[in-house]
C-alpha cells in the first residue's frame, strides 16, 4: 500500500525504486501483486507516463486515510512510551544548515538513538511530497499558500560592508543612495537587483547596481569582507563578521522585513511523533533568542 502511494505521488516506478534503494523490478512486482490481490488495475502504464485508473484514484484516497491512521496510531504508542523512533528525512538551506543546524542535528541523534536521520543540505526549494521529505527548514519573509509550517525562529536582514569599503566609498544615508554603490546580489531571490526596506511602515523596493552576484550567501559575505561592496544578507549569515569587525552594518535606521525560519511539513500526511519531537528540539535551540543574536550581543 505504501509503495503504491509513493508511485502514485511520484508518477514513476524508477523514482520510487531510487528512494527505496531497490531495483525497479521490486517496485513493479509489489504494485502488480497489489493489483492481483484487489482484482483490478490501479495504474495504467504507457511508454511515456503512468496514470491512475478510476479505481486507482479511489483506492489512493482510501490509502492515504488508512496510512495516516496507522502513522497516528504508531506515533501515539511511541509518544506514550516517550521514545521517538524511526526515520526522519529532512532538508535545510546549505549555509544555514552548516552554521547553525548540523550541531543540533547531531545532538538530537545522540539524545534519541532510535531515530535515524537523513539530512539534505541544499539551497533549492525541495518538493516534500515528491522527494519523501518529512521536514524542511525554510527561511522566508512569507510562506507559500498551503504550506503547513511551524515558526521556530527568525532573523533580521542587514546591509553591511567592510570598514575599508565604507571609508573609500562613503556610507549611504538612505536606501535610494544604494544605486550609487557597488552591491552584491543574491541570485536565488525573486528580484536580486531590488532591495526591500520598510519606509513609513510600508515595503518599498530600491534598485541596486551589481558587479558581483552569487547564489551562495557565504560567498557574498566573503566578498563584502574583501571590500567588493555592500551585502544585503540575513543577520545569521553575517553575525561572525559583524561581531569581529570585518563587516559594519549600515542603513541600520531603516527597517527591513524580518525573515521567518520555519519547519515546513508535507501537507498530505500525519506528522509522526518523532518529527514533532525534532521540531520542538530545534525550536528550543534556535529561538526565541537565536545564537546569532547572542553572538552579536556578546561582542
Amino acid at each position: 500500500m505504501r509503495v503504491f502511494l509513493r508511485v502514485a505521488e511520484l508518477g514513476s516506478f524508477s523514482a520510487v525504486a531510487q528512494q527505496m534503494a531497490v531495483a525497479r523490478s521490486v517496485v513493479t512486482r509489489q504494485v502488480a501483486a497489489l493489483e492481483a490481490h484487489l482484482g483490478t488495475k490501479l495504474i495504467a502504464r504507457s511508454t511515456r507516463r503512468l496514470a491512475l485508473t478510476s479505481a486507482g484514484a479511489d483506492y489512493l484516497e482510501k490509502c492515504r486515510v488508512i496510512l495516516n491512521l496507522v502513522d497516528a496510531a504508531e506515533s501515539g504508542a511511541a509518544a506514550e512510551r516517550h521514545v521517538p523512533r524511526g526515520p526522519i528525512r529532512m532538508s535545510a538551506p546549505l549555509s544555514f544548515g552548516k552554521r547553525y543546524l548540523s550541531t543540533h542535528v547531531l545532538d538530537f541523534a545522540r539524545r534519541f538513538p532510535e531515530v535515524s536521520l537523513d539530512v539534505d543540505y541544499v539551497d533549492r526549494r525541495s518538493n516534500l511530497i515528491e522527494e519523501g521529505i518529512d521536514l524542511a527548514i525554510r527561511i522566508t519573509p512569507r510562506l507559500a499558500p498551503g504550506d503547513v509550517a511551524r515558526r521556530i525562529s527568525s532573523s533580521q536582514m542587514v546591509v553591511a560592508a567592510s570598514p575599508d569599503y565604507l571609508r573609500t566609498h562613503g556610507e549611504p544615508s538612505h536606501p535610494r543612495e544604494l544605486i550609487h554603490h557597488e552591491c552584491l546580489a543574491y541570485t536565488t531571490t525573486v528580484n536580486p537587483h531590488n532591495w526591500a526596506f520598510l519606509i513609513d511602515g510600508r515595503p518599498q523596493n530600491f534598485a541596486v547596481r551589481t558587479r558581483l552576484q552569487s547564489n551562495n550567501g557565504d560567498a557574498l559575505v566573503e566578498a563584502a569582507v574583501a571590500g567588493f561592496g555592500l551585502t544585503y544578507t540575513p543577520e545569521f549569515m553575517a553575525a561572525d563578521a559583524l561581531a569581529d569587525g570585518r563587516l559594519r552594518q549600515t542603513l541600520a535606521g531603516f527597517a527591513i522585513a524580518e525573515l521567518g525560519i520555519y519547519a515546513v511539513l508535507p501537507s498530505n500526511r500525519h506528522v509522526p511523533h518523532r518529527v514533532r519531537v525534532l521540531m520542538d528540539f530545534l525550536a528550543e535551540r534556535l529561538g526565541p533568542e537565536p545564537p546569532w543574536k547572542r553572538r552579536l550581543v556578546s561582542s
